[in-house]
């Protein structure tokens, strides 16, 4: 949500490309973990998945890096934003990593 927010204020121009470009990848890593989550009953289906969020992560740490470049974030909010989404990667990497607890198991499908 605040990617959302900081991206309100970015230039009209940028309405079609930054803007959009940001908003959907920072969306995106929610949406493929909620979909992660749901495949969980497959251990290949949900790592796919969660490397898809960690893709998305990282395209929004580009889209960040770009609007500080632009001028449209100064320094010390891009920088936020930028570590905010390495913390999520992190743990994303982690569970990718450390699958196993998170499949559910034969009886509880």
């Amino acid at each position: 949500m605040r990617i959302f927010e900081v991206s309100k204020r970015f230039p009209r121009e940028e309405t079609y490309s930054l803007t959009d470009q940001i908003r959907r990848s920072s969306r995106s890593v929610c949406a493929n973990l909620a979909e992660a989550w749901r495949k969980r009953r497959y251990e290949a289906a949900f790592v796919s998945k969660l490397n898809d969020a960690e893709s998305e992560a990282a395209e929004t740490q580009t889209w960040i890096r770009f609007a500080v470049r632009c001028g449209y974030l100064d320094d010390d909010e891009g920088n936020k934003l930028h570590g905010t989404y390495d913390h999520v990667v992190g743990k994303l990497v982690n569970m990718i990593r450390n699958s196993k607890p998170w499949i559910l198991k034969r009886g509880n499908r």
